[in-house]
């Protein structure tokens, strides 16, 4: 039997993250019909945490868990205040008030926004190709929150939009502070979620969301905290380390959302429209000619 190669390993690897990464607008859909987006993190906090606490042990690692939790709390602190609590609590948000193709399509321009947030951060400078998928990008966002009506400008539920553009500029600032932390990635990750507990079990009690829990979401939200937010992790740092060609592994994840508008028509019945195919072509194909001129360059 043939022995694969270290990239054909690699691409698996990703194909089974960005395979994971786009059932999840389907699980928040449902998760959310039953409960609320602190509910959802809550559960799905828990389980992450969980999961990657028992890989850890696996690994043998915890004694090494336990010297980053007393050396870098302050940091840990830091980063899960805002990944995952703040982020997934906007981005949520946005899941709970727009159509879940709606506010996936918006969230994907996080990448556009990581460019654009690169430049006070890291003083980095933005090259011809990145203003013109920014225009791609955001054209798309406008066509899909007006559904299409650009010319009246008359958007299908402004606040939902503001939050899934919201939660593209916190996603882009945690990632480009992470590029400073110190932590190993897989102990890192675990540390934020850990001291992002406390942090949303407060904001749950202080809501008054501890209490009215309807048990048909809770699944779900076991699902996204297994999958989405613990083992597609895995797959995709794993693939990373494989390749030797890390644009051939990026480019797999422009197949998430096309995947992702799939699952959410056959299992969550939502009625996929014009407006969110034309928005997120567009979307795509900025995120694609970003990532061309990064590979050319």
């Amino acid at each position: 039997m043939r022995t694969l190669t270290n990239n054909t390993k690699a691409i698996l690897f990703g194909l089974g993250a960005v395979l994971l990464w786009s059932t999840v607008a389907t699980a928040f859909s449902i998760s959310l019909k039953y409960l609320s987006p602190t509910q959802l993190l809550l559960v799905a906090n828990i389980v992450s945490l969980l999961f990657l606490t028992s890989l850890i042990v696996f690994k043998g690692d915890f004694r090494e868990l336990i010297a980053f939790a007393k050396q870098s709390w302050k940091s840990s602190f830091f980063f899960g205040a805002i990944n995952p609590f703040i982020y997934y609590l906007i981005l949520l948000q946005a899941y709970n008030i727009l159509p879940a193709q709606e506010a996936q399509a918006i969230n994907y321009t996080w990448a556009i926004m990581l460019s654009f947030m690169a430049v006070p951060i890291l003083k980095q400078r933005l090259k011809p190709a990145d203003y013109v998928a920014a225009g791609l990008c955001y054209f798309g966002v406008l066509y899909i929150s007006t559904r299409g009506q650009i010319a009246s400008l008359e958007f299908s539920n402004a606040i939902g939009v503001a939050f899934a553009l919201l939660s593209t500029v916190i996603w882009a600032i945690y990632w480009l502070l992470n590029t400073k932390d110190k932590r190993p990635s897989l102990i890192g990750l675990t540390l934020n979620f850990a001291f992002a507990l406390p942090l949303i079990t407060l904001y749950a009690g202080i809501t008054g969301e501890l209490v009215h829990w309807k048990k048909e979401g809770l699944w779900s939200a076991v699902y996204i905290g297994f999958f989405e937010m613990g083992l597609s992790f895995i797959l995709w740092n794993q693939a990373l380390k494989l390749t030797s060609n890390t644009s051939q592994v990026a480019n797999l994840i422009f197949l998430a959302p096309l995947l992702s508008i799939v699952w959410l028509s056959q299992l969550a019945g939502e009625p996929i429209l014009q407006s969110t195919l034309v928005g997120l072509a567009c979307i795509l194909i900025g995120l694609f000619v970003q990532n061309w001129a990064k590979r050319k360059k």
